[in-house]
């Protein structure tokens, strides 16, 4: 079985574009791959203006895109973490509550936040899909925050 991959719409473009990754320290190797992956993205869609966070664990991540999209300085954001099934119920709290706050975080404040959380039954999985995830994110980040500001401005 193999795993689908995006592709960046042909121009995207991400020049004079603000955008913030926010990532979380919990799985620190794993997180740090997909902030690399999606910083690196960035800076060849041509985004200079990249701000980099980070906070403790996955379920802290909604609380800060949300303070950073109503500050009005990013045009997009990016969410990142790693929440790797263990042993009890509490992967499912984690991975569920975190990826509902990201949107509620997006729905709210009509910033668009790509979500780069991995939800994985393992360490395995989640290095597996960690650069490609990063990737994929700075590029919907870009996207939206695109046609975005085309729709804004047709009013």
């Amino acid at each position: 079985m193999s795993m689908a991959t995006s592709v960046a719409p042909v121009g995207l473009n991400g020049a004079g574009l603000r955008i913030s990754l926010v990532a979380s320290r919990f799985n620190a190797e794993i997180c740090a791959a997909l902030t690399e992956a999606a910083a690196a993205e960035l800076q060849r869609l041509g985004v200079v203006d990249v701000r980099r966070f980070s906070v403790p664990g996955a379920l802290e991540v909604p609380l800060l895109l949300q303070t950073l999209a109503q500050s009005g300085r990013f045009d997009a954001l990016v969410a990142l973490g790693a929440v790797v099934r263990g042993e009890t119920y509490h992967f499912e709290v984690v991975a569920n509550d975190a990826c509902r706050g990201v949107m509620e975080a997006q729905l709210v404040t009509g910033i668009p936040i790509a979500n780069g959380i991995l939800t994985c039954e393992n360490e395995a999985q989640a290095w597996a899909r960690a650069r490609q995830k990063g990737e994929d994110c700075a590029r919907a980040a870009v996207e939206m925050a695109r046609l975005l500001r085309d729709i804004r401005a047709e009013r």
